[in-house]
């Protein structure tokens, strides 16, 4: 069974489909865990206009990715790559958490809701700019 899945990732389109697909679902599922952190609905506040959740939220697409991105080019296997995927988003959500414990002045996730754009463009730029120290980090 092993060889078949060896000889079928061979092809690069099977190759290029698997790596996809594990990233998309790895996204979904991150974007997920990252929902259930924050204090707002993601999804409903970009509903409603809110450009500050719609930042953040992109920088965490955007890092999730650029994550996946690294660990594809390092590593041999799908297999691989989702490890050190996955390891690379729980490194960024710590970061997350980080970022919000050591800003003491207000609290991220509320100025994220009340749509405050600079701190939604922090966010995002801090989720991206973490992503590839993160993804040099995991290869």
């Amino acid at each position: 069974m092993e060889q078949e899945v060896d000889k079928l990732l061979s092809n690069p389109y099977a190759a290029a489909l698997a790596y996809v697909s594990v990233a998309v679902l790895a996204l979904v599922l991150f974007l997920f865990l990252f929902e259930f952190v924050t204090r707002y609905q993601c999804w409903d506040e970009i509903k409603k206009g809110n450009v500050a959740v719609a930042l953040a939220t992109g920088g965490k697409i955007f890092g999730i990715c650029n994550i996946f991105h690294f660990s594809v080019k390092a590593n041999d296997s799908v297999y691989q790559s989702m490890v050190w995927g996955t390891f690379g988003f729980f490194l960024l959500l710590a970061a997350y958490f980080l970022f919000e414990f050591l800003t003491p002045v207000f609290r991220i996730d509320d100025e994220i809701q009340k749509d405050n754009r600079a701190v939604g463009l922090i966010a995002m730029v801090i989720s991206v700019s973490l992503s590839f120290v993160i993804g040099a980090a995991v290869v």
